[in-house]
């Protein structure tokens, strides 16, 4: 099925509106769908607009190794205990990993911008499928970020695979599909997902015909550009997993 995953970025207790990766200049949400930047009040309204299964949170401050959101991505939890988070709490090491297990507030996701250790990016391709993260492949301006090692050992590669392009998030350029083309050509028959760009069902159509389980979307939720029509559509014709 073609899964698409709204993504609440986090940032001083507040969910903020991301574009192309510069991280200082985040401002508070302005969203059509709820006032106000709280998360919760946010994630309900993403919520009401479709029921999505999955929730991609993205810890900014701890990306940045300045503090976290934990008070928030626990209250997100606890009030929608059925939903599915996906979170990226800038975690770069086993003992990291472990102590987020611990929390039991839903999948990690490594990203490679932050360098995971060695024996970390080993736990990408554990056979405990149940703890597995999710691994991010993130790719800035010039390229891959982080340490080649994960981009040039796809058979290391997890299930779920994220193609994060910081640069095209909240751009309205639309999706990095050469990347993404690349990625998924790599990956055998793990799950691939767009993230960075998309703006509508055009994008959304694009990245599915390339061979992509999912996307990861934001900005065109929050401007209407995705309305509750066009998510009943597309979750109406989702072809079943490849």
């Amino acid at each position: 099925m073609f899964r698409l995953i709204p993504v609440i970025d986090l940032k001083g207790g507040r969910v903020v509106h991301a574009r192309r990766g510069a991280r200082d200049t985040y401002a508070p949400i302005r969203s059509s769908l709820a006032p106000g930047a709280q998360p919760v009040g946010i994630a309900a309204a993403l919520l009401q607009l479709h029921p999505f299964e999955t929730l991609y949170l993205a810890d900014i401050d701890a990306i940045q190794r300045q503090g976290d959101n934990l008070g928030a991505i626990e209250a997100i939890h606890a009030a929608f205990p059925a939903v599915e988070l996906w979170v990226d709490a800038g975690i770069a090491d086993v003992a990291g990993y472990s102590a987020w297990q611990t929390e039991h507030l839903g999948r990690a996701v490594i990203g490679t911008e932050c360098m995971p250790d060695a024996a970390l990016i080993e736990l990408l391709h554990s056979d405990d499928h149940a703890s597995v993260p999710v691994l991010s492949l993130d790719f800035g301006a010039t390229g891959p970020l982080g340490s080649p090692e994960p981009f040039d050992h796809p058979e290391a590669w997890p299930q779920d695979v994220i193609v994060m392009t910081l640069t095209r998030v909240g751009s309205g350029a639309g999706p990095d599909a050469t990347t993404l083309a690349a990625t998924i050509g790599r990956a055998g028959s793990r799950r691939v997902y767009a993230a960075g760009g998309i703006r509508g069902t055009d994008d959304l159509a694009l990245v599915r015909r390339l061979g992509a389980a999912g996307a990861l979307v934001a900005s065109s939720l929050h401007d209407g550009r995705l309305g509750a029509a066009d998510l009943g559509r597309i979750a109406a014709s989702a072809a079943p997993d490849r």
